[in-house]
């Protein structure tokens, strides 16, 4: 009840000067609304970060092929082909931190449809465990192709959205046939979209087939940045009438690129680009890590102290960085923020050390009746609160509504953030009594005899 009359008597003096209280308040209801908005923006950058490593594979692993040294030369990762499919299948048998592995082969060339034609970004000859690696296994028409196309060699492929757009001008290309080097693939199913990367590289721009049938029957090379289309391949007979002195020749003909396309002679274990993996979790990478690693060294006989002739990297570094980039670019903002709602502290101190003075005599009177100090000291403090909460209230409006601004004029992501505005609530009580505690205390000190002859 006593508090009751404590928060009455509060409203009431502060609706005596409604213009002061409010401008009191706009430093309180600006800070608010800077941290409120300052953390939306945050948690949706951060979200927007998480978004699109998920978008790539924030479990993914990838198993690269190690370096060739010549003369204490080294030529660089990926110079010498040592992965092969069947590293992928003891990988994925062996390795239970491991939800799946996918083989790759990868080549980049022109791909042909009609009088339409287009070089997509990537070529990808794997399986269909690619897809549930890649979390793509929802496809916007067809479905994919199966293990037996891979053991078939078989010339079918899935397309991303920008193969699409490019080459077929709104038509369904499911059941169509496309020309890779010369091959015609039939279309299976069109891949859902993923939009660019953190690299900025469309993840769309996209044609998956058997690896078998890329590696046997478009290229037997792996072509990562060079348009291979764009090579012009040579048809010559070497025989034994064609030697020079000085010429390496034999007693058969070398097959030309279309002769060997047209009758592919497989290779038993096969040597594959790289290996991409999707550990169970990203708590399960360094256990799949360390799992691969061993089957790795069984498999191609590297004793201990020797080099290993694969490179296994992961995305757990790279998320790492990017998240403390955001919480550390989120918490330089909220200090920025924090300072407004300090300035608006100063202000409301300011204000009521003015409203005591100028209500001196009032003070004298309720403590000539019989008003103790604490009540003194606890009506002003309750003034001090009831203003910084009335600005935190208006001050979560306008922060979250200048999150919506941002977003619609800017389109920057955005997050609504619950924690943020609770704590707001008990920042803004916070700031009511650190700031408000002085003239509180002040007015409670005044001498009843001497404020009551104030004038």
């Amino acid at each position: 009840m006593r508090m009751f009359r404590t928060l009455r008597t509060a409203f009431r003096a502060l609706r005596r000067n409604t213009l002061r209280a409010a401008l009191t308040t706009l430093g309180i209801v600006i800070g608010i609304a800077a941290v409120i908005a300052m953390m939306e923006i945050g948690n949706g950058s951060s979200s927007a970060i998480r978004r699109t490593i998920e978008s790539m594979g924030a479990n993914i692993l990838l198993i690269m092929p190690g370096q060739a040294a010549s003369g204490g030369v080294s030529f660089g990762a990926g110079s010498i082909m040592t992965l092969t499919a069947a590293d992928a299948e003891a990988v994925a048998r062996d390795c239970p931190a491991l939800g799946v592995v996918a083989p790759v082969v990868r080549v980049r060339t022109q791909v042909v449809y009609g009088h339409n034609n287009w070089v997509p970004m990537s070529i990808y000859g794997t399986t269909p465990d690619f897809l549930e690696v890649r979390d793509w296994t929802n496809l916007d028409e067809g479905g994919p192709f199966s293990e037996q196309d891979v053991r078939n060699a078989s010339k079918v492929c899935l397309l991303g959205q920008t193969l699409v757009r490019e080459l077929f001008a709104g038509e369904s290309p499911v059941g169509k046939e496309v020309r890779v080097q010369s091959v015609s693939f039939k279309v299976v199913g069109v891949l859902s979209r993923k939009g660019a990367n953190m690299m900025g590289q469309d993840q769309d721009d996209i044609l998956l087939a058997p690896w078998t049938t890329i590696k046997y029957r478009v290229s037997g090379t792996s072509a990562t940045t060079v348009n291979q289309s764009a090579s012009s391949a040579s048809s010559t007979v070497n025989s034994l009438n064609q030697l020079y002195p000085g010429a390496a020749g034999g007693l058969y003909p070398v097959p030309s690129t279309t002769q060997a396309a047209d009758t592919p002679l497989p290779v038993r274990f096969a040597n594959v680009d790289q290996l991409m993996a999707a550990a169970n979790s990203q708590e399960e990478i360094p256990a799949a890590i360390e799992q691969m690693t061993d089957v790795l060294h069984e498999r191609h006989r590297i004793k201990p102290g020797q080099p290993d002739d694969f490179i296994i990297r992961d995305m757990t570094e790279m998320t790492k960085a990017l998240s403390s980039t955001t919480v550390l670019m989120t918490k330089l903002l909220l200090c920025v923020a924090m300072i407004s709602l300090v300035v608006g502290g100063v202000g409301i101190m300011n204000i009521m050390l003015v409203s005591v003075t100028e209500r001196t005599r009032e003070i004298g009177l309720r403590m000539a009746v019989g008003a103790r100090p604490r009540d003194i000291l606890r009506q002003f403090l309750v003034e001090a609160v009831v203003l910084c909460l009335a600005g935190g209230t208006m001050g979560i409006g306008l922060g979250r509504a200048s999150s919506l601004m941002v977003t619609a004029f800017l389109k920057w992501p955005t997050e609504a953030s619950v924690p943020a505005i609770v704590a707001a609530v008990f920042v803004s009580a916070a700031v009511g009594m650190t700031f408000g505690f002085y003239p509180a205390w002040k007015a409670s000190r005044l001498d009843p005899i001497e404020a009551l002859r104030y004038e």
